[in-house]
């Protein structure tokens, strides 16, 4: 998998002018992360920023990414960037009614209470999009917008794995019916490394397979750190977000070269660090600390 994605970001396209409500699209901004990882935090942040207009979800790019997801081969042929770069500008249309198909979480984030748009068209000068599993579309992101700019999300796995197990979007991945005969393996997404584990992962409580898939992206995220130029990639982590808001935002600042909202950061709504601890049955944990033990120990969070 890592030759993979490493030989996908050297096999740069020629750059393209994507031009959205009459705006360039220059240096968009990609937020990527396991599921729970803040991902969705860091967007609400940027979409109360300044000059951004940052999507989450919207169905044109969903159904793109989840069907790299599903068959990560279709991302290597010649019309993937074609593809994703029509579906986020799409997305990043400013119509009258353009938020009617935003998903919840995208519509409350932008304060939207009627049928107009989130953003005035005039007020756009950055596009950024926050959709779930983002991560793992992110070579064809780089060779259609070879000027991007993308920040990752890493936080510890068990609290990821709490969240996961609440979240009835992430468990339905892991029913027998979604793994269609579209679906390829091995398969980052679902965390199955090799052909032979699948009839292991099928028999394997949520808990574990939540925690195949935090193993996988951590694991693709520190590819990317490899794999991209420092100007290019970010890696903030959820602990660090949440707990100091100033210093974490002042990175993200810098590194975007923009100011950015702290306000949502500070949301009493905003998931603890440590959450699993009180959420997470003891076997959970147990098997999740089993399952991603290497990958605990490498980003530093302690086991109990």
């Amino acid at each position: 998998m890592a030759n993979g994605v490493t030989l996908a970001f050297r096999m740069r396209l020629p750059p393209h002018i994507l031009v959205v409500n009459g705006i360039k699209v220059r240096r968009p901004v990609f937020l990527l992360g396991a599921p729970h990882s803040g991902v969705d935090l860091l967007a609400r942040a940027l979409k109360r920023s300044p000059g951004f207009h940052v999507t989450m979800g919207r169905a044109s790019v969903a159904h793109v990414v989840y069907a790299f997801a599903r068959k990560p081969s279709i991302a290597r042929t010649s019309g993937a960037v074609r593809v994703l770069r029509d579906a986020l500008a799409e997305s990043w249309q400013v119509l009258p009614r353009s938020c009617a198909e935003c998903a919840e979480p995208c519509r409350e984030a932008g304060g939207v209470t009627g049928a107009g748009p989130c953003v005035a068209a005039n007020d756009v000068t950055r596009f950024g999009d926050g959709s779930p599993d983002l991560l793992y579309s992110a070579p064809v992101l780089l060779q259609a917008f070879p000027d991007a700019r993308f920040v990752q999300l890493i936080r510890d796995g068990r609290d990821v794995v709490a969240g996961m197990l609440g979240d009835p979007a992430c468990l339905a991945w892991f029913k027998p019916a979604m793994l269609s005969g579209q679906t390829e393996f091995p398969n980052a997404f679902l965390g199955v490394n090799k052909d032979e584990h699948l009839e292991r992962w099928k028999t394997m409580p949520a808990a574990g397979k939540s925690a195949l898939r935090w193993r996988s992206a951590v694991r693709m995220s520190a590819e990317l750190r490899r794999a991209l130029p420092e100007p290019q990639l970010l890696t903030l982590r959820y602990e660090d977000l949440v707990e100091q808001p100033p210093q974490s935002v002042a990175t993200l600042a810098e590194f975007l070269e923009t100011r950015v909202s702290k306000v949502v950061l500070y949301d009493t709504a905003v998931p603890k660090v440590g959450v699993y601890r009180t959420r997470l049955r003891r076997a959970d944990l147990e098997l999740v600390e089993k399952v991603a033990r290497e990958e605990l120990k490498r980003l530093g969070y302690q086991q109990s």
